[in-house]
């Protein structure tokens, strides 16, 4: 059978140094992303969900290479480029790319939105003066905008419509794998749909790959084909979509799925959210044992002691816990 995997991410980690002590002398590393690992099929939606600070964004943006991995490999179509330089991943950059959470901040003010999507087209040498322009009134189209929002500026806009010129600045190099970090996350709800069915449309039409990193579990269920669940920088639970909803195991994916409200009366009646105790650890001085042991309702001395292995329990169901056998 030929190789579809796009993107294969192994023991990926991401540490920065935090300087304290006497003159700084004394370093610490904040373990944003501490071994993870999981693939991506061509032409197949991952979701990342967890709660804020987990790691799924810098996640994201370490597969991306706007950070430099601290170790693990991130193999890309055959090519590990985690510990390429700048120059050697610049012709990887053109197959990848990104659509941010804030489409304001992501956005330059001072250019129009023709400079912005135009941009990408002349920093790879793509198009050319009257091709350019259609070029990028073919981008404005794709994603549902027109000729004449091509000379606006983005304070012009709604969310959703800055959204969207994100996403056509994104497609403008043909890319192969586009990481979406939470690009619904701050419009209103009645635009989500629309953004969301957009990408998935995209995906169709032109082959994309996705990694969707998101808090709405709902909306990760509708789009992703596989999801992985993070907690202080690892991943504790990786399934297809429907065996993960409908077979949750570990105890902290649980208590993320009973918070997500129920639409039928009758069930939410009965429905009783898990609710956690504790804080987080410290991503800087993580426990010996089991990261969520502090927080879980059935942890065992065994879970405070050892730390879980990340393993397939049947079924490409991935589970780091000591009580799922």
């Amino acid at each position: 059978m030929p190789n579809n995997t796009l993107l294969e991410v192994k023991d990926l980690k991401m540490y920065f140094e935090n300087k304290k002590g006497f003159l700084g002398k004394k370093i610490e590393y904040v373990k944003a992303v501490d071994g993870v690992s999981f693939k991506i099929q061509k032409g197949e939606t991952i979701g990342l969900v967890g709660e804020s600070g987990c790691g799924k964004s810098t996640t994201g943006y370490s597969i991306m290479r706007l950070y430099k991995p601290t170790a693990g490999e991130i193999i890309f179509d055959g090519k590990d480029i985690a510990q390429l330089s700048a120059a050697e991943v610049w012709p990887y950059r053109k197959r990848m790319q990104m659509i941010f959470q804030d489409p304001y901040a992501s956005l330059n003010p001072r250019m129009t939105v023709s400079d912005i999507i135009g941009e990408p087209l002349d920093i790879y040498h793509l198009y050319e003066g009257k091709e350019r322009q259609e070029r990028i009134y073919e981008l404005l189209n794709t994603v549902g905008l027109g000729k004449d929002h091509a000379s606006r500026y983005p304070h012009e806009f709604s969310g959703g419509q800055r959204q969207r010129v994100g996403i056509a600045r994104a497609l403008a190099v043909n890319p192969d794998f586009v990481v979406c970090d939470e690009p619904i996350s701050a419009l209103d709800v009645s635009i989500q749909a629309q953004v969301v069915n957009m990408l998935e449309d995209l995906q169709a039409s032109l082959g994309l790959t996705y990694l969707f990193i998101a808090h709405d579990l709902s909306m990760v269920r509708h789009i992703s084909q596989k999801v992985g669940v993070m907690y202080l920088g690892s991943l504790v639970e990786f399934a297809e979509t429907e065996e993960l909803y409908e077979q949750t195991l570990h105890p902290y994916t649980k208590a993320l799925m009973s918070a997500v409200p129920e639409l039928d009366p009758a069930i939410s009646k009965t429905k009783k959210p898990v609710m956690l105790q504790g804080d987080v650890p410290s991503p800087i001085d993580t426990p010996v044992g089991c990261k969520f042991a502090s927080r879980c309702p059935y942890a065992t001395k065994r879970c405070h002691e050892e730390r879980p292995i990340f393993r397939n329990v049947g079924n490409e169901h991935y589970v780091a816990c000591h009580l799922v056998e």
